[in-house]
């Protein structure tokens, strides 16, 4: 699993992505871009959920800025996330139909933010990353199931080695979190810790294995019984 802390390029983030290349990247929201860079994987988040954290408005002209600049960069980033609406089901799904379309242009994977109350049903089909957000009450309820129906799965605000490991162990792609380098020595001592064990002799994580149903062609993992949109029996053949 990918740990992404947000918007951080301190010396101690390049050091760990140098000595366990692959398994840091940077979750970049607009006005935080700084990169992006050839040798770490990074995503692009759409900054509604600081927006409506700190009460100010949404700056749509900053994230459209953002993914410009990224795309100067020839970089591509792993996804980007659709504009969103913090806790609203409704108009997530609202925002999604509006934006979808406008951000295929520049042929990146997009993200679509999972809010509490929200089912797999929910999840448009063009969406190649679902990114769990919503609660923390909801997303520690929903994260296994999240990560056994869909096989890209990125979770938002993750600080702690507890919900590393959780996130690991129920095959999330990546994860998100402000918090590793904010002065509490335990939290960057267990980032440190969760990437020496889960990189040598830690649990193996679930779900690496993917495979294309033959019915939809969504790709799930191989340990599927059935596709979680079609719900296609696995190993039978289509039609």
């Amino acid at each position: 699993m990918i740990v992404m802390p947000a918007n951080n390029n301190a010396m101690r983030v390049g050091h760990l992505a140098g000595k366990y290349p692959g398994r840091i990247g940077h979750l970049y929201s607009p006005g935080g871009l700084r990169g992006p860079y050839d040798f770490m994987p990074f995503a692009l988040d759409n900054g509604r959920y600081p927006a409506w954290d700190k009460g100010i408005e949404w700056n749509e002209e900053a994230f459209l800025g953002m993914l410009e600049r990224v795309q100067e960069s020839r970089l591509a980033p792993r996804w980007v996330l659709v504009p969103d609406r913090v806790g609203d089901r409704d108009g997530t799904l609202r925002e999604w139909d509006a934006w979808c379309h406008r951000l295929e242009q520049f042929s990146w994977p997009l993200a679509f933010a999972a809010q509490d109350g929200m089912s797999i049903d929910d999840v448009p089909q063009e969406a190649a990353v679902v990114f769990v957000g919503g609660t923390t009450k909801w997303k520690r309820s929903t994260l296994w199931q999240w990560c056994q129906d869909f096989p890209r799965v990125h979770v938002g605000r993750i600080n702690t080695g507890l919900w590393l490991w959780e996130c690991h162990r129920a095959g999330a792609e990546s994860c998100d979190g402000t918090g590793w380098l904010r002065g509490d020595p335990k939290q960057w001592a267990d980032l440190v810790s969760y990437l020496e064990r889960s990189s040598t002799q830690g649990p193996v994580q679930r779900g690496l294995y993917q495979i294309d149903c033959p019915r939809c062609l969504t790709t799930i993992r191989d340990t599927y019984a059935e596709c979680p949109r079609c719900r296609h029996p696995k190993g039978q053949p289509w039609p």
